[in-house]
């Protein structure tokens, strides 16, 4: 138990995690080149953003970083490292901590991207607080605030199978598919990769965008409003996950969060480039000048709002 290993013993054990020569002094320090420095921090909470019954030791580990890093690629940065925030009770266990960390470890591995340090505090209730420091050329960021009529609405995968996947585990035998699928599903609610790739791919030209951690509506609502623009969200281009109930795959689409996949909006011989490159991406819309959001189908136009996702403080 950590209230046994006390807080030097702690620090002792996810200094392991960080290289030697960064950690112990006050600040960590990180030689930069020219450009912009970008920084971002998440807080994930037990019972708010993982539980027990769904999520490992590891993978919320995992899920943090995964979290920060898809934050860094949706301003177009690149991680230089991140610091740790612990809160914890002192009835956790130590290989709690230690898995955790090796989640940690494991998603910043393919990007050669260290922990810096952090800090640790006894509390109630665990929580992980991630920040990442990143780095971007000033003219080549995301903005949310760049989005211009006639730009085409482009994401980079799949949307809702995060949140097909919570649900597999929650309820195990709610529906029948193959264990392929049931894998990839669950995978990416438990181990979501921040979409760093699309990177290298982009033009320099102009791009708007964001990450679709609190869904697809969401993500185009908050550019749509940054920019003082509208859009057009077309619901059969929405590339779905492999769920059998359509209409409850396109609510999780735009609705379910977590997928950590770019919405990006760029003029539409770009875009169309783009998904050439990547070959999961899809245009899903437009931006247009009206200032309405709204989603387009057979069934007519249905505005979209901020109201129908998740929101902290007002979401049950």
């Amino acid at each position: 138990m950590l209230q046994e290993l006390g807080e030097q013993g702690l620090l002792a054990l996810v200094q392991r995690f960080s290289p030697i020569d960064i950690t112990g002094d006050d600040a960590a320090l990180v030689d930069v080149e020219a450009g912009s420095i970008a920084i971002t921090t998440d807080v994930l909470v037990d019972g708010v953003h993982f539980s027990e019954a769904t999520t490992s030791a590891f993978d919320v580990g995992w899920r943090s970083i995964a979290a920060n890093l898809s934050d860094l690629a949706a301003m177009g940065a690149m991680p230089l490292g991140v610091t740790v925030g612990l809160s914890l009770p002192g009835e956790v266990a130590i290989d709690w901590v230690e898995q955790l960390y090796q989640g940690m470890a494991a998603c910043l591995q393919p990007y050669d991207t260290p922990i810096l340090g952090g800090d640790l505090t006894r509390s109630t209730v665990k929580t992980v607080a991630i920040t990442a420091i990143g780095q971007v050329d000033r003219d080549r960021a995301i903005r949310r605030s760049t989005a211009k009529p006639g730009d085409a609405i482009l994401v980079t995968s799949v949307h809702g199978a995060s949140r097909a996947g919570l649900e597999l585990l929650l309820h195990p035998d709610c529906v029948e598919l193959e264990p392929e699928v049931r894998s990839r599903l669950v995978q990416a609610h438990q181990r979501p990769m921040p979409r760093l790739d699309v990177l290298p791919l982009l033009p320099i030209d102009r791009i708007a965008g964001m990450d679709s951690s609190d869904g697809l509506a969401d993500a185009v609502l908050q550019i749509c409003r940054s920019s003082r623009v509208g859009a057009e969200v077309w619901r059969d281009r929405i590339p779905l996950s492999a769920w059998p109930n359509h209409d409850q795959a396109i609510e999780w689409a735009l609705y379910g969060g977590e997928d950590f996949e770019l919405v990006l909006c760029m003029a539409i011989d770009q875009a169309e480039a783009l998904c050439r490159q990547l070959p999961e991406a899809a245009i899903v819309g437009r931006i247009t000048s009206d200032r309405q959001v709204v989603l387009i189908g057979e069934g007519g136009r249905e505005l979209l709002s901020f109201n129908s996702g998740f929101q902290h403080f007002t979401s049950h």
